[in-house]
């Protein structure tokens, strides 16, 4: 099992979005002010939902472990700290950890009048597990 070292404080567990992950995740809120940015860290397998940022979109900044980003009706790709993802306005997508390791990133709120997150379903299981 591959272990990380935190770059950013990993701060707590992450109860307030919990019903949107699959596993464990923590969440420790850099800034709430001008743009919104928080250290998400996955324990090994943890990913969150298929959801959408309607608006603005986001930037997920990886700082280390490894992980997976997929939009949806493409393949999903690998992610490793130093990899930076720029995530489209209304683009449905879920990221996470690889089954075998920690991972963090930084998401970055790209501001927006009339923002927001649409949670959608979780991604399939079987899916997920084919991913090496």
């Amino acid at each position: 099992m591959e272990k990380i070292k935190d770059l950013f404080l990993r701060g707590e567990v992450n109860t307030a979005y919990a019903q949107y992950f699959v596993g464990q995740s923590y969440l420790n809120m850099l800034t709430t002010k001008g743009v919104v940015i928080g250290n998400v860290t996955f324990e090994p397998s943890c990913r969150n939902n298929w959801h959408i940022h309607h608006k603005g979109g986001q930037i997920l900044l990886c700082t280390a472990g490894r992980g997976y980003y997929q939009e949806w009706g493409k393949p999903a790709q690998p992610l490793k700290a130093g990899d930076v993802v720029n995530i489209p306005p209304d683009v449905k997508h879920w990221h996470g950890a690889a089954q075998d390791s920690w991972f963090s990133h930084l998401a970055v709120e790209v501001p927006a009048d009339g923002r927001s997150n649409e949670w959608l379903e979780p991604l399939d299981a079987n899916e997920y597990g084919k991913l090496k």
